[in-house]
């Protein structure tokens, strides 16, 4: 690895918009807003939209788009197509 080229790797504090959940990870963003942690110590928080606490995948609440109902309206409305 070249020397003096790659950006700081430090810890940084993920605070989701939607869910006020924070965790402790590391980054290379940094911020000015910082903030008080658990073990004592100040770490610059880092504001996203989405984490996995908030998105519809990790939640469980994802909709799964009704692929089976699709294909029958398709062939209801087209009987003889694609049929030989």
């Amino acid at each position: 690895m070249k020397r003096d080229i790659h950006p700081d790797y430090q810890p940084v504090v993920i605070a989701d918009a939607s869910t006020g959940h924070e965790f402790l990870t590391r980054s290379t963003a940094t911020s000015t807003d910082m903030v008080d942690w658990i073990d004592g110590n100040r770490y610059p928080r880092i504001t996203v939209d989405v984490t996995s606490e908030s998105h519809p995948f990790y939640t469980g609440v994802a909709r799964v788009a009704d692929v089976a109902g699709r294909v029958e309206r398709f062939r209801r409305r087209y009987p003889n197509h694609g049929r030989a």
